[in-house]
């Protein structure tokens, strides 16, 4: 019988993916760049779309010889400033150009990049800021006060500031000074001492370039996973890992380059992302950022990926053709009316891929309804520095699943008893796996390193915490996080398997399921479900028991219920079902 050792999954790749890629090219992540700039230097790397009233839509390019010098002069300042290889950067920024230089920037000077959301309250920012040791902070004009508020609490001797809209068209940027700097917070009078802007530092340093040896062992990236059931972490990448995923992931799409079909052949320099994945988090930085650089491809950069109604205009007049995302951001597009109603289709997209939360299927089907050729599900996670699985863009998509292991990954479903037996096709237990891609540790943590990375065999097996099975195959499939499981009248409930029959119904938009404290059976769990209807539409709880009791075990059925009107969730999409529990236990509070 055929077990994880013999790959299964590597016979349903499409045809001219490899099996393996190896021996991978020995060069830090940032020399990409630098190798599209030199062959293409005048191409588009970048574009800043912007609307205005009367102008209508208009926008500012940035070539890769730009991007490329521009990183070169602002690494050029970092190591005037002080940092040395193997310092920490803290990057605060949304998706702009600015963003794409700075991280560029921080490599070619030997640094380690930090990238934090920049929607965090200042006591987070001041976490992640402290864990890094970061002693320079590259922030907007628009966050400037809040890290001046921690500052003092940290080691940060420098900050360095940029504005949204040096990056802006020229009508743009004249609109944005007269009408919205001041108004929306993004005005700064002076700089304090010592800080300074991030253009002057490029003027500055222009025409120079750093010196410095960056190898392929060296650290590139803390990245802090998301928080979702505690404090985060900060996963250490280095550049190894990083272009062995970027690689992984380039080998998966490049089947479109052969492909012949009603949308013709996708060649890489022919890509077109929309930039609204967060380039802070590693979906948006390696699957997207770095690929998209590597490739010569172009990035469509969105700043506010909130701002539906901006994003479904921006997929209408640019027509993008790679469209990564998360569930609830797809969701939030095909529900958008000018997309139900058809005046804006997704039929230009030739790659959809949705990671980083469970994709429910209505949202496929409603999003392949609008045009576009397939939308993907694949899985990943900050510590494998991106993407692990992912379906064939060609090949079988089976519905449910979030693929097969990339190249060069092994995967193995492990008992949760032990965690260390091997189970068979179709049982479910833990999903661990090895490869190329897979972080160092995390950093100042070496009991959670200890927990999560593990020998065997002579390899290194990061255990993902994920439940999932695979079939015979080798697609896998994810059932839930083993925080997450609920424990009802004695048997294993997996929310996520209720959510996706929740949110199958006409009236629901969005659904979260958590176990919350049972309210009369003290030590046990109930189900609870929170709902955001659909506009226009009601829904009574007794209806969402009946759905539900159609699809699933009477003990999987939720209860209990709140409609409220939106889910609290990570900046990429991820439910906070902790924040649900909270407000279940504050409620309660409440009425005692």
């Amino acid at each position: 019988m055929a077990t994880y050792l013999d790959r299964p999954w590597t016979k349903n790749y499409d045809t001219g993916v490899p099996t393996s890629l190896e021996p991978y090219p020995p060069k830090p992540i940032h020399q990409f760049l630098t190798e599209s700039a030199r062959q293409d230097p005048n191409r588009v790397a970048l574009i800043v779309p912007a609307k205005l009233p009367l102008l209508g839509s208009q926008s500012r390019i940035l070539t890769y010889r730009e991007l490329d010098d521009e990183s070169d002069a602002m690494a050029a300042g970092l190591i005037a400033m002080g940092l040395k290889k193997g310092g920490r950067v803290a990057v605060i920024l949304p998706n702009s150009a600015a963003f794409a230089v700075a991280y560029f920037a921080i490599l070619k000077a030997g640094g380690v990049v930090a990238a934090t959301n920049p929607t965090y309250p200042p006591p987070r920012m001041q976490y992640q800021i402290n864990d890094c040791d970061a002693e320079i902070v590259i922030t907007l004009s628009l966050f400037y006060a809040a890290i001046k508020s921690i500052q003092s609490g940290t080691k940060v001797k420098r900050v360095i500031v940029t504005n949204i809209k040096e990056y802006l068209p020229p009508a743009a940027r004249l609109l944005f000074t007269l009408a919205k700097e001041k108004k929306d917070g993004h005005r700064i009078e002076r700089l304090a001492d010592g800080d300074v802007w991030f253009q002057d530092v490029l003027a500055q340093h222009r025409g120079q370039k750093p010196n410095v040896a960056v190898m392929p062992e060296d650290r590139a990236l803390f990245q802090y996973t998301g928080g979702t059931t505690g404090v985060s972490k900060g996963a250490v990448l280095t550049h190894r890992a990083l272009v062995a995923n970027m690689l992984q992931i380039q080998a998966w799409s490049s089947v479109l380059e052969t492909q012949e079909g009603p949308w013709g052949r996708l060649a890489r320099k022919d890509m077109i992302y929309l930039g609204a994945i967060p380039m802070f988090h590693v979906y948006g930085l390696v699957v997207m950022l770095s690929q998209a650089m590597a490739s010569g491809s172009k990035i469509l950069l969105i700043a506010n990926p909130r701002d539906i109604d901006n994003l479904v205009d921006v997929i209408h007049v640019y027509r993008p053709n790679v469209f990564l995302g998360v569930p609830a951001l797809f969701n939030a597009v095909v529900n958008h009316p000018r997309v139900k109603s058809g005046e804006v289709r997704m039929d230009s997209f030739q790659i959809s891929q949705s990671g980083a939360a469970p994709l429910p299927p209505a949202t496929k089907r409603q999003f392949e309804a609008a045009g576009a050729r397939r939308l993907n599900e694949g899985y990943g996670m900050s510590e494998t520095s991106a993407g692990s699985h992912s379906n064939p863009l060609l090949g079988e998509n089976k519905v449910g699943s979030v693929g097969m292991p990339l190249p060069d990954m092994d995967v193995r479903i492990v008992s949760l008893d032990d965690g260390v037996t091997d189970l068979p096709f179709g049982e479910i237990g833990e999903i661990v796996m090895t490869g190329p891609n897979l972080m160092s540790g995390y950093h100042g943590m070496p009991t959670e390193t200890a927990n999560m990375l593990r020998e065997k065999d002579g390899k290194v097996w990061l255990y993902s915490g994920d439940i999932g099975r695979m079939d015979e195959d080798g697609y896998f499939y994810i059932v839930d996080r083993k925080k997450d499981m609920a424990l009802i009248g004695g048997y294993n409930v997996y929310p996520n398997n209720v959510e996706k029959v929740l949110k199958d119904h006409p009236a629901v938009l969005e659904v979260g399921v958590a176990a919350v404290p049972h309210p009369e059976r003290h030590g046990e769990e109930a189900l609870k479900a929170w709902i955001v209807l659909q506009p226009d539409h009601t829904v009574t709880e007794q209806e969402l028991i009946d759905h539900c009791a159609k699809f699933l075990a009477p003990y999987e059925v939720p209860r209990r219920y709140a409609f409220i009107r939106e889910l609290p969730k990570t900046l990429v999409g991820k439910t906070l079902r902790r924040e649900l529990v909270q407000m279940e236990m504050d409620d309660r509070e409440r009425q005692l």
